[in-house]
């Protein structure tokens, strides 16, 4: 196996000094989707007929990045491609992005892709395959990068073995940092954690082998500042989406909680933690210190929604996140706080709704200017507030 770095990265990521880490690290892989307009969505044992077969870029990790690098944040890859014509493909691509590859590595397993089946009613069937990001193990390098940036994100795609990895690194930091008694991170701390953000999307049944495990993902919904979670994963790991909400509330409520230690959560605030829960178009709810709130989605003529959940979470990362600086968050005023987590959703909504009106997940990735006008044309302010 290839293990060295992939120094990568096109744009603002060439004028970054080679031991400056990105304000946002994404952990996930980088693929290469491989479409099938089809006739139909065949049934067991059925067939179909693809008028067009098309590839483009794709998996979570790399959606991730590029639509905070189209809004115009400093965002970083952690990710292993293949050695083959797949995996140069992935590398040569995010060299024309502003997205860091410095902690993509390159293994001899085959590149990771996706074979989707798309009906013409937008139904879709998706099969992966490829070991190359199954077998990400982030090294020393990427690990102590993460000290360095402000925003860890991970998708529960990653293998249990990474995840829990990350999730121990962040969780060191957090303990490093804690001063006081109430094991808040201090605001003047050189060190001061990144705040964490984890992905869950797909039944338990898709991970299970090649994602983060079950108890692993226990583990993320207890620690992470920022947990999004899908209508399909919501119910397979909870039970139903009212089940969701309410274990979610309950784990925020003891995450906020001082005497819970130092190794909860890298923040604090009335509205801190944060989970979304997302139904597609029927809209999603926020869980935010505790409390949940139910939001609209943004109404429009959907092209193709595949990568609408990524473009959702960083929207989310970056109003809620990104813009922030590092250490402890202030209290604020709690009226406050509430207004910027619906502010945040409504930013989110509409770089979701957008890339829904292109084909493909990457090419419909918006500016922040174009996500400004979206919103303008509502009848809401550049950062989502009425």
């Amino acid at each position: 196996m290839t293990t060295g770095p992939h120094a990568g990265g096109g744009g603002d990521a060439d004028d970054r000094a080679a031991d400056e880490t990105p304000a946002v690290l994404s952990v996930g892989a980088a693929a290469i989707d491989e479409w099938y307009a089809v006739s139909n969505l065949p049934e067991p044992d059925g067939g179909a007929f693809a008028d067009e077969v098309t590839s483009a870029f794709g998996g979570v990790g790399a959606n991730v990045a590029v639509a905070l690098d189209r809004l115009g944040r400093d965002a970083g890859l952690v990710s292993r491609v293949g050695d083959d014509e797949y995996g140069r493909r992935a590398l040569a691509y995010l060299d024309e992005t502003g997205v860091d590859g410095t902690h993509v590595a390159v293994g001899d397993a085959a590149h990771t892709r996706s074979l989707i089946l798309r009906d013409p009613d937008g139904e879709r069937a998706i099969v992966t395959a490829g070991e190359s990001f199954r077998g990400l193990r982030p090294g020393a390098d990427a690990l102590a990068a993460m000290a360095d940036a402000d925003v860890v994100f991970l998708t529960a795609y990653a293998p249990d073995r990474a995840a829990r990895r990350i999730l121990d690194r962040v969780e060191s930091l957090r303990e490093r940092s804690a001063s006081g008694a109430d094991g808040a991170p201090s605001p003047d701390a050189g060190d001061a954690p990144p705040a964490l953000v984890f992905g869950l999307s797909g039944a338990v049944e898709e991970l299970v082998g090649r994602g983060t495990e079950p108890t692993t993902v226990h583990r993320f919904l207890h620690r992470a500042d920022l947990f999004v979670a899908d209508g399909v994963a919501a119910r397979a790991f909870f039970g139903s989406a009212a089940a969701a909400v309410e274990r979610v509330a309950a784990a925020q409520r003891r995450a906020a909680d001082p005497e819970a230690g130092p190794g909860t959560l890298s923040r604090r605030g009335p509205t801190w933690p944060r989970a979304v829960l997302t139904r597609g178009a029927d809209g999603m709810t926020a869980v935010a210190g505790g409390e949940a709130s139910r939001f609209d989605a943004f109404d429009v003529e959907t092209v193709d929604a595949t990568g609408a959940g990524d473009a959702f979470t960083a929207g989310l990362i970056d109003r809620w996140l990104a813009g922030e600086p590092r250490g402890a968050a202030e209290p604020g005023e709690p009226s406050a706080d509430r207004e910027a987590v619906a502010s945040g959703v409504r930013f989110a909504a509409a770089v979701a709704a957008i890339n829904c009106t292109s084909r493909f997940t990457q090419p419909g990735l918006p500016t922040r200017d174009e996500v400004e006008a979206f919103l303008a044309e509502r009848g809401f302010g550049p950062d989502g507030n009425p």
